[in-house]
């Protein structure tokens, strides 16, 4: 490809809005446009680099075993109502109608039309286990669209659903679709974490993120350097113990003054006890319900876990208006005689004794307050953030905590959906079974945005030789000069025809201009040419993560060259 006729202009800065540095660079280097929010077009270098990250997925779906087919993006509604994750999708759902006041469903994901279309084909244990997978556009109306490629409305997804006769089936194809994960990262030169998540919408008792660990990621990642345990801080657990022994004669409620108190830390300051000696109250709405929650004072809600114990499908803070039209004194409540409200606790009240609480009335507080002789709850679970310090679950040592980039999402399924669809087998006993199901996900735009996040430096990005847009770069200076130009387009053929893919840099600018832009590009081999190489009947040879240039003779050059890229993929794989 001749740069001067390539479609797309790098730029010198980055729109103000770009956040992330995969968002920055992508830009620059004009391998994607924005079209609205969530919404990218891909020029043809970033199209380039998309299509090799998707060879390689293809490649490993594959060899596990998968058969490669392509599902409807308009979808019956129907289905979404038929498997009832219309619910829990909410609004992130985007529906049509069309001419005939027919509700359609643009499709956020698959597991409806796959199941559907398994239920209409398979039938014997004989056909299982089996591996269906697309490569496919998804649209979800994402709330909050950001941080370029990274979390969209619009997006290019590899999903692979594995259809097993029973658990023990299922067991093994998530451990071969785990391994068919950790190679394709390894062809991309990204170090993984796999790490405990919350299911989500798609739901499924178990699910595992594959995360790139990066400071520039948005999701934080909770793990032990000391047993290996991880998981995203959204389905983290930690140990929480025990801060003070409950006695068996327990001390009696007591209202006690705490004026101008009315945040944990003031409270605890003011009585002389720990926050973790106190007792917090937040307040939420879960689909239009109130809802009280009291936590261990030093610890804090995690949304995810609240959500999912509520098995409610959207949850927020409530205002200040609604906390006073529920009859709550914001800053001075607990459950103590709370009535009309659903009241969830944190397991962590359990975890001690003789609770600071709020007394229900400004400027006072309860001492002493004990679960459950002084209170009662609607549903005791789970629902801290773990957090930086906090014990680990399995082996008690210290939890560490780094940010991370989710490149991709496996879920055990189990039976609920195939349940719902009536997709069963006959078993050798002549039984008739539900299917047990898998699904797995990879989004194709954030993987390659993760790849720029982990591989840049303050010039530009730095592709992996596996999905760079261009193997080479050629790029000749002083083109008026007359040697020169007939070098490099001599060059640029030899390349090719020895199978090479290059950027030809056919641009009359100037040195700095050029090699500006070939370090944003981040293309892995630069060939420089110049008067002075020419006369030696040299090129310059520099790898994109190398300082050092190395001299070439021009006599051969495409073979030498060629002999360079296939040790580096050596190297690489």
């Amino acid at each position: 490809m001749r740069f001067s006729k390539l479609f797309g202009k790098t730029l010198r800065q980055a729109p103000a809005e770009a956040e992330s540095v995969s968002h920055q660079l992508l830009l620059r280097a004009g391998m994607i446009a924005q079209e609205a929010a969530g919404i990218y077009s891909y020029l043809p270098m970033g199209w380039r680099v998309l299509k090799k990250i998707e060879n390689v997925i293809r490649e490993e779906m594959d060899k596990a075993g998968g058969q490669e087919l392509m599902l409807p993006v308009l979808q019956p509604f129907e289905l979404w109502q038929q498997s009832g994750r219309y619910v829990s999708f909410g609004k992130s759902l985007f529906t049509l109608t069309d001419r005939k006041e027919h509700t359609l469903a643009l499709g956020p994901t698959h597991e409806e039309v796959i199941t559907d279309l398994v239920h209409r084909y398979v039938q014997s244990y004989r056909e299982l286990p089996l591996f269906l997978y697309q490569i496919q556009t998804k649209l979800r109306d994402e709330p909050r669209p950001r941080g370029g490629l990274l979390r969209v409305r619009e997006f290019i997804m590899k999903d692979l659903y594995s259809f097993d006769a029973d658990e023990t089936g299922l067991d093994k194809s998530y451990q071969s679709m785990c391994q068919a994960y950790s190679n394709i990262y390894a062809r991309l030169g990204l170090p993984t974490m796999i790490v405990e998540a919350d299911s989500g919408a798609i739901g499924g008792k178990d699910s595992h993120e594959f995360m790139v660990i990066t400071e520039t990621g948005e999701d934080e990642v909770i793990y032990c350097s000391n047993c290996g345990y991880a998981a995203n801080a959204e389905k983290a657990q930690f140990e929480k113990t025990v801060i003070l022994s409950r006695a068996k004669n327990l001390l009696s409620l007591e209202e006690i003054a705490t004026p101008e108190a009315e945040t944990i830390e003031e409270v605890a300051g003011f009585v002389g006890v720990p926050t973790n000696q106190t007792l917090k109250a937040v307040f939420y709405f879960a689909d239009g319900e109130f809802i009280f929650v009291t936590i261990r004072g030093d610890l804090e809600v995690n949304e995810t876990k609240l959500r999912n114990a509520l098995k409610c499908t959207e949850l927020r803070l409530a205002t200040e208006v609604e906390v006073n039209e529920a009859g709550i004194v914001a800053g001075f409540a607990s459950p103590i005689g709370v009535k009309g409200v659903k009241v969830i606790a944190d397991d962590s009240i359990t975890s001690g004794s003789s609770f600071i609480v709020g007394a229900n009335k400004p400027g006072y507080h309860f001492r002493n307050a004990n679960y459950p002789r002084d209170f009662q709850v609607d549903l005791m679970a789970d629902i801290a953030l773990a957090r930086l310090g906090d014990s680990c679950p399995k082996c008690g040592g210290e939890l560490s905590s780094a940010r991370g980039i989710e490149v991709g999402h496996v879920f055990k399924l189990g039976t609920f959906i195939s349940e719902r669809f009536g997709a069963s087998f006959l078993d050798n006993d002549g039984t008739s079974r539900p299917i047990v199901m898998g699904s797995y996900g990879i989004g194709l735009g954030r993987l390659l945005a993760a790849i720029v996040e982990q591989s840049h430096d303050d010039k530009g990005i730095i592709w992996p030789l596996s999905v760079a847009p261009y193997q080479v770069h050629l790029c000749p200076l002083s083109l008026d000069k007359s040697a020169v130009l007939p070098t490099a387009e001599r060059i640029y053929q030899e390349l090719q025809k020895e199978g090479m893919e290059v950027l030809f840099d056919d641009r009359d600018d100037s040195p700095g201009v050029k090699f500006n832009d070939a370090d944003l590009l981040g293309i892995p081999l630069r060939l420089t040419l110049s008067p002075r190489t020419v006369q030696s009947q040299s090129v310059e040879a520099k790898w994109r993560t190398e300082k050092e240039v190395q001299l070439l003779p021009l006599d051969n050059l495409a073979v030498q060259v060629k002999e360079l890229l296939d040790e580096a993929a050596r190297s690489q794989s």
